[in-house]
């Protein structure tokens, strides 16, 4: 059967529209600003094609829009979010490895803006180039794609999506201010005295031990962080995968650091306040969080390594069958002749190999900036092209495998990473140019490989209902541009507000990055933590331990945000339990997914928001005007409020989809599962 779209070749709807460009403009802009704010929190993103789409839908339903305009503007809403989750895996990690000094500077502002600006354009050039067979191969299924184009076909015959998204933005945005303004407590430290138990069992050692335990003998834990962001994201992600993340925190948190404090804690005291400070002047929590800052995390650094690559490793045949499909899709490409179709229309393929010719050269001398040598920018020139095309056409091979969900960013640029930092210490480069040189390929890289599989993704929905190839690509270079000349103001508030690298702001990939970089090229990677972090995650591996990767993250993390992605996921498995007990049919088990799904999208979304409001509050008027932070109601507020708070946020994502399940006549409803 040949191919046939939803809207015909030969019909004529609107669909390249200002309407269509200015709300996909707006949406790339919010959506990616809250994936900023989740990625650096959490460690994690989530796809925006959805919100996207539901977003467009209720609005240009109400402006009498084509389902072709809906198809623009989610093509070009949804781009922001691979612009941002490649700019939070990279541009931090300038700051965070000293290779930046000051993220307030204009000079930063340009360096990150055509960092994300070029990275993004490559991945939609690379993409144009190999679009026209990689979205009619038969063995990219696409999944996220199909469901999308469902989405919007459902959204003709009417759809309540928009309500369930909306409501539940309110809901998260609601929850997450009460937490500020302190109504309830959304974090709460639990100081467990085991001081006693400790030194009778030293005693049967050395009495110097027992001396130790007795000047302090503590263990700072944590309760689940009240967030509603944290709560949607394990719900998203399901039981399993929430559960391995919490337990890197219970490691992290529960075992490596009171065993450290516990033989170590005289000369941790003496490292971390200097000679002469007893352990018993010190606080314990604040002693605790430099354990894990400085002795875990490195630790959890060498996990996250073991895991991106032990990643890569399972996918090797389908990285391989992606690499060698991508050099036959360019020979397929080259061959091919002007198709006259609209549904089968590109840009001119000598206008992108003219912009990519132009791209490339233009980073040579931005990379002349970064590391002060012209042969260095040569060669790192060199490195993002070739790693940025055949990493862009195998990350859309994943997407089209696996979804974007599920694409291994990460890994990839972790990849190119160490190639480039190599590379530049054979060509002798060092210092904080090389450091920043490296990490500038690797953001380039990143960006476009993020944006290179959102972008066959959108153009795969489009495939499906009809939309013109060539006008989602103009719409998303409009959509690229925006993206990443004003996301640079979030993480700019972020950061100016909770600091990248912080407990506020963890962004473990940034750190993970940043302390490759350092340790190959600046050569200051503490490497006895960072091998014996490898060495676990090398354990986890022979364990048969699903997501390595996923465990040492969450050993990068603070507790209370992985126990509350824990908890997430533990609502999504009463959630699955109870539609199983119900014996709901397939299509009401769809239906209920999707609702959840929407609901935790909406959590995640409000919160995202409303915490980059109080982050630009924080950061234009705190100790600058008025000298203090948003009004606290309660200096004391009550953690017990808050867990009443996390049973309520429970029982809204537990009923709320159950009961629009539906009836067991009803035709299916299209999947939207992340």
């Amino acid at each position: 059967m040949s191919y046939q779209p939803y809207v015909p070749e030969k019909t004529d709807l609107r669909e390249f529209t200002l309407k269509a460009l200015i709300l996909g403009i707006i949406m790339t802009v919010i959506l990616g600003a809250a994936n900023a704010y989740l990625g650096l929190r959490a460690g994690m993103t989530i796809a925006a094609t959805y919100p996207a789409a539901v977003i467009g839908m209720a609005i240009l339903k109400l402006m009498r829009g084509s389902i072709l305009e809906e198809n623009m503007a989610r093509t070009v809403g949804s781009i922001g979010e691979s612009v941002a989750a490649g700019a939070i895996f990279t541009i931090p990690a300038f700051i965070i490895s000293g290779a930046w000094l000051r993220f307030d500077t204009l000079d930063a502002y340009l360096k990150s803006s055509a960092l994300m600006f070029v990275g993004g354009l490559l991945g939609i050039m690379f993409v144009t180039f190999l679009r026209r067979v990689m979205v009619t191969d038969p063995e990219l299924l696409f999944p996220e794609s199909v469901a999308a184009s469902e989405i919007h076909k459902a959204g003709q015959k009417g759809s309540q999506g928009a309500k369930f998204l909306f409501q539940a933005m309110g809901v998260g945005a609601f929850i997450y201010a009460l937490g500020v303004l302190r109504i309830f407590a959304a974090t709460k430290e639990f100081i467990i005295k085991v001081g006693t138990i400790g030194s009778s069992f030293v005693r049967l050692g050395t009495d110097r031990l027992a001396a130790r335990v007795d000047a302090g003998g503590t263990v700072a834990v944590s309760g689940p962080g009240i967030y509603p962001a944290y709560i949607g994201v394990g719900y998203i992600i399901g039981p399993r995968l929430a559960s391995l993340n919490f337990a890197g925190g219970v490691l992290a948190w529960g075992l490596f650091a009171p065993l450290l404090m516990f033989f170590l804690g005289p000369q941790l005291v003496e490292r971390f306040y200097g000679p002469g400070v007893a352990m018993a002047d010190v606080a314990w929590p604040d002693m605790m969080v430099n354990v894990w800052k400085f002795i875990i995390r490195p630790i959890a650094v060498g996990g996250m390594l073991v895991g991106a690559g032990y990643t890569l490793f399972r996918m090797r045949k389908n990285l391989a069958a992606g690499m060698k499909r991508s050099v036959g899709d360019v020979k397929k490409a080259t061959g091919q002749t002007e198709i006259v179709s609209r549904c089968e229309r590109d840009l001119n393929i000598r206008l992108v190999l003219s912009i990519l010719a132009i791209t490339i050269v233009m980073m040579v001398f931005v990379y002349r900036i970064f590391s002060g040598s012209f042969v260095s920018a040569v060669l790192a020139a060199a490195v993002m092209a070739v790693t940025g095309f055949f990493f862009a056409a195998v990350s859309g091979n994943l997407v089209g495998q696996i979804g974007s969900s599920n694409n291994p960013i990460s890994g990839l640029t972790l990849s190119t990473l160490i190639i480039a930092a190599l590379l530049m210490v054979l060509v002798g480069a060092t210092g904080t140019s090389g450091v920043a040189a490296v990490l500038g390929v690797a953001a380039v890289v990143c960006v476009s490989s993020a944006v290179a599989g959102e972008m066959l993704q959108d153009l795969k929905v489009g495939h499906i209902l009809g939309g013109t190839p060539w006008k989602m690509q103009v719409g998303n270079i409009f959509g690229i541009f925006f993206a990443s000349f004003l996301l640079y103001f979030p993480l700019l508030v972020l950061h100016g507000a909770f600091t990248f690298g912080s407990k506020e702001l963890s962004a473990p990939q940034a750190g993970l990055m940043a302390a490759l970089s350092q340790g190959i090229v600046g050569k200051e990677m503490a490497w006895p933590l960072v091998i014996a972090g490898m060495l676990m995650g090398f354990a986890f591996i022979l364990v048969q331990l699903r997501s390595p990767m996923l465990v040492a993250v969450g050993m990068y993390l603070p507790l209370e945000t992985t126990f509350a992605i824990f908890c997430g996921g533990m609502i999504k498995a009463i959630v699955d339990r109870r539609a199983a007990g119900k014996a709901l049919n397939p299509a009401q088990k769809t239906r209920v997914e999707n609702v959840g799904i929407l609901l935790a999208s909406g959590l995640i979304a409000g919160e995202a928001l409303t915490a980059l409001v109080r982050a630009t509050w924080k950061f234009l008027f705190f100790q600058k005007v008025v000298g203090r932070d948003v009004p606290e109601f309660f200096s004391s507020a009550s953690y017990t409020i808050g867990l009443g708070v996390l049973v309520l946020i429970a029982c809204y994502l537990i009923f709320i989809p159950l009961r629009n399940a539906g009836k067991a006549d009803e035709p299916p409803p299209p999947s939207a599962v992340i």
